[in-house]
Formats: structure tokens, C-alpha cells, sequence
């Protein structure tokens, strides 16, 4: 019975077999089957080869179909060693740039590393130095008011700004002005202005103020290359700026200081924000419009480029908060005296005594430019 049942499990094992198309076992056969030599370790080679890492894409895709690792490698690895590609540029064959470092950042590819300074440092850092800066500006402004002059008008007028020089000036100013609403736009504007207006509209306005800032650079730089040249002479140091650093122009105290032409507030804000930090916004922005020439102009010039305008020109706007606050609202007269070109004698005497007392003397005259017929008909400008 036992015999009989195996013989018809082994029968209808064999009849699925064959129906399936597998070879049926032969008994006779087993012993030839075991007793076959192991295949060679050539043939073995042949049906399963180990990749190399020298491989090109061609070869790989023989020894390890669908395995493109070389191709992925050699766009890694463009920045080093550039591949070739038939779209135009200085960077054609560079797909993604070499590893770097740069301050701030982990040592990864070149456009991922100036994307964590842009975000992680530029941005929140430079953020909130404006932020601090508007805030101390208003806590001021409410604790101490503005800048008056203590004595009345004397009615007598000194010119105090050519029409020369505040053309420099307001050309230097609208521009600067232009340029920091536009940049803080784009770098800041969608924390705060995105979410109000929305993505159509705040692209739309992006777009226009980007072009805007590509145009109002070069203005920007010419002005303040004549504005350098222009005020340049009386801003130069002296040794009456110690006393006035000293005793910190006053503002805090209401103590008079005697001061020059400018004070030595003005000239920080001359030499530190016109001359240093314009030298280095301009021409950082000057290679971002790609206006200077024999420059390859490529990724990691402009990523470089841009970490440097961007903190340079956030270093330049607060400092300039402070000049444009002192200029407008904080100090009675002075936003006149840029307007008009003159400003009274009782308050050149008290704002800046040393300079006034150089007209006294007849070192300056009172009416640099050509005096119009008003001026002429109200007699001379300053008396003892």
C-alpha cells in the first residue's frame, strides 16, 4: 500500500513538472549528475563580475545592468574635472560645483555651502542688526526728541551747501535709497510682505525692484565717487574730533561740543560707509551686473561676490540710518540746510562753532557760490 502510494506522488510530482516545463529527473541520471566537475572560476565570472570603480557608464552597463554609478559619479564630481556637455557658458561640462567651506558653512558642494551663509547667517544676522538699529533710532528719538538750537534765529543766512554739492548729494541719496528698498525686498520680503501679497503680486513686485537695483547700481556708484571728491577735503581728521568722540557729540547729554565743517560723527559715517564700505559694495556690485571686464563670471565668483555685497551693504545701511535720522527728523534745521543750502547763524554757531568761527575770521566766505538777487538785496550774510 505504502509502495503504491509513493509511486503516485512521484507520478503526479513529474506530470506538474512537465507541465510547467522543467526537465523530469531521471533516476538513471543522478549519479552522472553528482559525480560532474564544479564549474571554473572563469565561467563564474562570466554570469556575475564584481564592478570597477574605474568603469565608464558603457562598461557598467555590461557587467551590472541599470547600475549608472560612474555617470552620477562624473557629475559630482564635474566641479573637479569637467565633463562634457554641449550647453554653452565658461561652466559647460560642470554640473555641480567642487566641495568648499566658507565662513559659516559645512564643507559641501560650493552652492550648497553659500545657501547655508546666505540663510543660517546673512539673512537672520543682517535682519535683526537693521531691526536693532530702527529700534534704537525710535527709542531715542522718543526719549530725547530732536536736536533743537537753544538761541533764536538771527535772520542772517550761511550757505552751507553749494547747489553743486547737494545735487551730488540727493543723486547719491535717491539712489542709495532705491537700492536699500529693493534689496531689503528681495532679501526680506518674503518673512514679511510675501504673506500680505501674495505670491503673484510679490513676484511681480520682486521682478521690478530686482530690475530696478541692476539699474540704480551704476548710478549709485558714479554718485558717490563725486560725492567722495566733493566733501572729501572737509572731512579729513582733525584733532578737535577727539574731543567730540570723547564726549560722544553731545547727543546724550545736551553738552555743546564745538566742531569743524563736520563733525566727527559725519566723518566716521564719511570714511567708514562712503570710502570703505562703498568701495566694497560697489565693486562686489559691480561684478553681480557683470560690468567689470576680463572677470569668468562664474558660480563661485558670483556666490563670493554676493556673501560680500550682502553684508556689506547691511553694515552700509545702518550705518546710513543713523546720517538719514540726524538728517530729517533728529536735528532741527539740518534737512533745510540740504534742501535750501543755508542755514542760519545762530545754528552754525552751535552745531558747528569752530566752522563758524572760521567764517567770522574770513578763512571761508559765507557765500561760496554766486549769490541770487534775493541774497544780494538782504546785505551781508554774517556780522561780528
Amino acid at each position: 500500500m505504502l509502495r503504491w502510494l509513493a509511486a503516485g506522488c512521484l507520478a503526479l510530482l513529474g506530470s506538474v513538472a512537465v507541465a510547467q516545463g522543467a526537465p523530469v529527473a531521471d533516476p538513471a541520471a543522478a549519479p552522472a549528475a553528482q559525480a560532474a566537475p564544479p564549474a571554473s572560476p572563469a565561467s563564474a565570472a562570466a554570469v556575475m563580475a564584481l564592478p570597477d570603480a574605474n568603469e565608464t557608464n558603457a562598461q557598467r552597463a555590461k557587467t551590472q545592468p541599470y547600475n549608472n554609478a560612474p555617470f552620477w559619479r562624473a557629475v559630482r564630481e564635474s566641479g573637479q574635472q569637467a565633463g562634457i556637455s554641449n550647453l554653452p557658458g565658461v561652466e559647460k561640462g560642470v554640473l555641480i560645483q567642487q566641495f568648499v567651506q566658507y565662513p559659516g558653512s559645512r564643507f559641501t558642494t560650493a552652492g550648497e555651502a553659500w545657501r547655508e551663509v546666505r540663510n543660517r547667517w546673512i539673512i537672520p544676522y543682517g535682519g535683526a542688526l537693521l531691526l536693532i538699529v530702527v529700534v534704537a533710532i525710535g527709542l531715542f528719538f522718543l526719549a530725547k526728541g530732536p536736536i533743537s538750537v537753544h538761541a533764536p534765529d538771527t535772520g542772517r543766512k550761511i550757505e552751507r551747501f553749494t547747489y553743486f554739492e547737494r545735487a551730488a548729494h540727493w543723486s547719491n541719496a535717491v539712489a542709495f535709497v532705491a537700492l536699500a528698498v529693493s534689496g531689503v525686498v528681495m532679501a526680506f520680503g518674503k518673512f514679511f510682505l510675501l504673506p500680505v501679497l501674495g505670491g503673484t503680486l510679490f513676484g511681480w513686485l520682486a521682478y521690478a525692484l530686482k530690475n530696478l537695483h541692476n539699474f540704480a547700481g551704476p548710478v549709485f556708484a558714479v554718485s558717490l565717487v563725486i560725492v567722495f571728491f566733493t566733501f572729501v577735503r572737509d572731512n579729513l581728521p582733525r584733532k578737535e574730533d577727539l574731543l567730540w568722540l570723547a564726549k560722544g557729540g553731545g547727543l546724550f547729554n545736551g553738552a555743546h561740543v564745538p566742531s569743524h565743517r563736520f563733525n566727527a560723527g559725519e566723518k566716521l559715517i564719511f570714511w567708514g560707509g562712503v570710502f570703505a564700505l562703498g568701495i566694497v559694495v560697489v565693486g562686489s556690485g559691480l561684478v553681480l551686473d557683470k560690468l567689470i571686464p576680463g572677470l569668468a563670471y562664474t558660480r563661485g565668483d558670483m556666490q563670493i561676490a554676493h556673501m560680500i555685497h550682502a553684508v556689506a551693504t547691511v553694515l552700509m545701511m545702518a550705518m546710513f540710518l543713523g546720517h538719514i535720522y540726524l538728517g530729517t527728523i533728529g536735528m532741527k534745521g539740518a534737512y533745510r540746510a540740504m534742501r535750501d543750502g543755508e542755514v542760519d547763524a545762530a545754528w552754525a554757531r552751535e552745531h558747528h562753532e569752530l566752522w563758524y568761527d572760521d567764517i567770522q575770521a574770513g578763512k571761508i566766505p559765507a557765500q561760496r557760490s554766486s549769490p541770487s538777487p534775493a541774497a544780494g538785496a538782504r546785505g551781508p550774510a554774517v556780522q561780528s
